[in-house]
């Protein structure tokens, strides 16, 4: 067996990914036990494990954010990061992913979980990330091996490749075969396994298992493909080179087998790691980070505590970086480092200097941002674009006491900085502070941190859907404004049309007076009267589509002033619009849903029943398997769409919207909107 792959002193990083409850965190318990970081692995039950610190995940027994652990095996530095599995939290490893050397992906033997499954494969193969698969709970499996090789293959556009195959024993697997090594091995719960005889059966499995592997190896290997036509046996050495190359290079996405729970599986996943992951030098190049003769470091998390501040993950690309050393960004903002530190899961442990390929904390660099590119003595080149995703569900959010919006505002701010994914919207027409993310447990679980880590307990209500109100008929009003109080009075006259405009024209102005019948500088201030009614129309709605145009008038040379003016012009929208058939209009949506092929039908009739209209629906562009749905929906039917969405599709289902038009609505569900918004005024 070839030596370890050269990755950098630094050490290597390693991603830990998969579908919910795949088992990625017991994996990485596991691992921190056999290489002797903590006594003993935790359990997600017993809410002790490193890699769930949070209080949040334990309550709700999953990972809601990624967790970073370093070890020590053979000699060699490794960081894990165990990112979550729910489509909720995906964001959370689209920073990480770029800056690892290799990801493991965590499976099960269910067929169900196949579309998630792929959510993760397909975003490693985009990013040219190699990855492994480690087919976990393999002791509580049912189905036979191939039949599992065929759900999980059309997940992966790279060719999976059994490098391990199970031994059974009455119904239950006890241990394994090493294809490459050509060795069986018997499980030790919780210790390595040992190595065992062939019996003749594993004998002949292995023999027919063993030539498959190497037929996909000969796919890229001229030599070995003539070797194996001439029955003549490859030197083992070439194989584990041929292994490690096409790994390195997603040729092939390797299989390893496994019970992370009873850490079965997790020495021979180590050693593989060990010997053909490929190191920083190869991570570099693939981000196409130049070397610049400084230093160097992707952000890929970024954490507020409690005590210590602000603390940013990095992954050291090049060279050194120190406590005290200055950074840079890609956009030139200057920070200082406050404290270097290695990570267990949310505990930093103050270290010396991070060196190329290990991945730390930095201290207190307030303006530097999750995706950024730091650079040490020079400028870096941008390396990753991370735009984030459009939320799918929003909430509106308010404190009881009207002293803390500003702590609220402040508080959500940094749980944006924590979490890219979520966003925060100021809606100007209805006043409400919104809070968008990626599906309800997702929005659920911030608010469980807003108030655990700020204290700050929030109102929770649906967003008021975007309704606006326009006429149907043009009419023509004279408005007077008359007030006398002593001294000089207030005096204003107008005669002023209104009358509708195409959907989407806006609001227009016009004048046609003439003589002089209103001054020319009272005119600007008629047309803000206007305006100020346009925000409420007689149905409780923002005006749109109308044009208003001043036709006639009178002034006081005494009492007239620009306050008498655009107090007409308000009196005079607000009796003109009620006399003008007014109609509510409700904002419809184009959307575009992602779902497994199997899922369309069930889209459709979900479309149907919120009001919405079919436009049609297509294979989905480099994703087998799965379809695009595009309609368009009424915004007030989208509320709770991802919910039934993700129901609907084993939780991968996921959709776009924007924008498309405003409709009429009429009839009983226009009468509850206007009925629910006067209730709303009133109160």
């Amino acid at each position: 067996m070839p030596g370890p792959q050269e990755g950098g002193a630094g050490g290597r990083c390693i991603a830990i990914v998969g579908p919910y409850l795949s088992g990625k965190t017991s994996l990485l318990e596991a691992i921190l036990e056999r290489c002797g970081a903590i006594p003993r692995a935790g359990r997600v039950g017993d809410r002790n494990m490193v890699g769930d610190a949070s209080q949040e995940a334990r309550e709700h027994g999953m990972s809601v954010e990624a967790n970073v652990a370093t070890v020590e095996f053979l000699g060699d530095r490794y960081t894990f990061i165990d990112c979550p599995g729910s489509v909720e939290f995906l964001n959370e490893a689209r920073a990480v992913l770029p800056a690892v050397d290799a990801a493991i992906v965590v499976a099960e033997a269910d067929e169900k979980k196949a579309p998630a499954l792929q959510l993760i494969l397909k975003e490693l193969e985009d990013l040219g990330v190699p990855r492994l698969v480690f087919l976990n709970k393999i002791d509580k499996a049912d189905a036979a091996l191939r039949e599992v090789l065929e759900w999980l293959q059309p997940a992966s556009a790279a060719p999976l490749v059994l490098r391990q195959l199970p031994i059974w024993e009455k119904g239950i697997v006890t241990g394994f075969v090493d294809l490459a090594l050509q060795r069986a091995f018997v499980y030790r719960e919780h210790a390595p396994s040992e190595v065992i005889e062939f019996s003749d059966e594993t004998s002949e499995l292995t023999s027919e298992a063993r030539f498959t592997m190497l037929e996909r190896l000969a796919d890229y290997d001229d030599e070995l493909m003539e070797q194996l036509l001439g029955d003549v046996e490859p030197p083992r050495d070439q194989v584990f080179d041929g292994l490690a190359t096409d790994f390195r290079e997603g040729l092939i996405v390797p299989l390893f087998l496994g019970a992370a729970e009873r850490a079965n599986g997790v020495l021979r996943l180590l050693k593989a790691l060990r010997h053909e992951a490929p190191g920083i030098r190869e991570t570099r190049a693939r981000l196409g980070s130049a070397e610049t003769g400084g230093a160097a470091a992707q952000v890929v998390k970024t954490f507020h505590t409690s005590h210590g501040g602000k603390l940013s993950v990095v992954r050291v690309l090049e060279g050194e970086i120190a406590d005290g050393a200055i950074v840079r960004t890609e956009d030139g903002r200057d920070e200082r480092v406050s404290g270097v530190f290695d990570l267990q899961g949310q505990e930093p442990r103050k270290r010396g200097p991070a060196m190329a390929g290990e991945t730390v904390g930095l201290g207190r660099l307030e303006s530097v941002r999750t995706g950024d590119t730091l650079g040490v003595g020079c400028v870096p080149l941008q390396l990753l674009s991370l735009a984030p995703p459009q939320p799918v569900l929003w909430r509106s959010l308010s404190v009881a006491d009207r002293k803390d919006e500003v702590k609220l505002t402040a508080a959500l701010a940094k749980l944006v900085d924590e979490d890219p994914s979520l966003v925060l919207n100021h809606d100007q027409a209805s006043g409400e502070l919104q809070l968008g993310g990626q599906g309800e447990m997702h929005v659920r679980v911030a608010l469980e941190r807003l108030a655990r880590k700020f204290g700050l307990t929030v109102e929770v209500q649906l967003p008021r859907p975007g309704y606006r109100e326009t006429i149907r008929k043009a009419v023509k009003h004279r408005a007077r404004h008359k007030k006398q109080t002593g001294g000089h009075g207030q005096f204003a006259d107008v005669v002023v049309e209104i009358a509708p405009l195409a959907r989407g024209a806006g609001f227009t102005f016009g004048e046609r007076i003439t003589g002089g019948a209103v001054p020319k500088q009272y005119i600007p201030s008629v047309e803000a009267g206007i305006r100020d009614h346009l925000s409420c129309g007689p149905l409780g709605f923002p005006v749109v589509d109308l044009s208003a145009t001043l036709l006639d008038g009178s002034y006081h040379p005494v009492d007239s002033s620009d306050m008498a003016f655009r107090a007409a012009g308000r009196l005079a929208a607000a009796e003109a619009l009620a006399e003008a058939a007014p109609v509510l209009l409700e904002p419809v949506m184009a959307v575009e849903v992602v779902v497994p092929s199997d899922c369309t039908s069930r889209v459709t009739a979900m479309v149907a029943q919120r009001r919405g209209q079919i436009l049609g629906f297509d294979a989905r562009p480099g994703w087998p398997g799965w379809d695009v749905v595009r309609a368009r929906i009424p915004e007030a039917e989208m509320r709770d769409l991802i919910v039934e969405l993700r129901s609907a599709s084993a939780g991968v289902g996921s959709y776009t919207a924007c924008f498309d038009h405003l409709a009429e609505l009429s009839g009983k569900l226009a009468e509850q909107v206007i009925e629910t918004r006067r209730a709303q005024a009133a109160a």
